[in-house]
């Protein structure tokens, strides 16, 4: 008979989420505030409305998301002549002056990625929410690689922050960034609270219920 492993839950253990000491749960009264002795912080056996807060910052992203690839994120103005690009619009230049590989890289980073992690966080949200039992060690592997990955989506701010500090010849030509690069950003820094503020430990958490 196959038995399931003893877990801190279950010994009434509580791990601290800023300095992971692990010491005794608080008690089960919701007016009762436990701090951790070593950092102070609030205790919780799960971080709270963790599923909630994901849905609202993921739902954000989504939103932000579509103006972050249609506006235009660099507006270059060159003799007089001004042309703006979308990121996607910037991944075709490259390929067809023949720099590969850094349209790869901006596309990766900067279209792939965002998306990829909103519909890995949705994928993890409904999995939880559905109760689903079905490879709880793959979707925890499956999360640290999202929350691992998510800020290198920043390369296109950076590569545009580099554009428009250098290019910066008077009336010859000069490179500004669009209003796009605030949307991208946004999607960016929301995406990584939304990663930080899923607890992948609900995904056990069921596993353990019906064991």
């Amino acid at each position: 008979m196959k038995t399931t492993p003893t877990t801190a839950r279950r010994l009434g253990l509580v791990s601290c989420h800023d300095c992971r000491l692990l010491l005794k749960a608080p008690p089960a009264d919701k007016d009762a505030v436990a701090c951790c002795p070593r950092c102070g912080s609030v205790l919780h056996a799960r971080k709270p409305n963790s599923l909630s807060r994901t849905w609202a910052l993921v739902c954000a992203a989504l939103i932000l998301y579509v103006p972050a690839n249609t506006l235009p994120i660099t507006v270059t103005t060159s003799l007089g002549s001004s042309q703006s690009d979308t990121i996607l619009s910037g991944v075709i230049y490259f390929m067809q002056s023949g720099s590969w590989e850094i349209a790869a890289i901006i596309f990766i980073a900067s279209i792939f990625v965002p998306l990829a992690k909103l519909i890995t966080l949705v994928y993890l949200l409904v999995s939880v929410q559905v109760r689903s039992t079905r490879r709880p060690r793959d979707r925890t592997s499956l999360y640290r690689l999202t929350e691992m990955v998510g800020r290198w989506s920043m390369v296109d701010i950076y590569v545009v922050t580099i554009l428009v500090a250098l290019v910066k010849l008077g009336a010859i030509a000069t490179v500004e960034a669009g209003p796009a690069a605030v949307y991208f950003a946004a999607v960016v820094v929301i995406t990584m609270f939304a990663a930080e503020s899923f607890d992948p430990r609900l995904i056990w958490d069921i596993l353990e219920e019906e064991a």
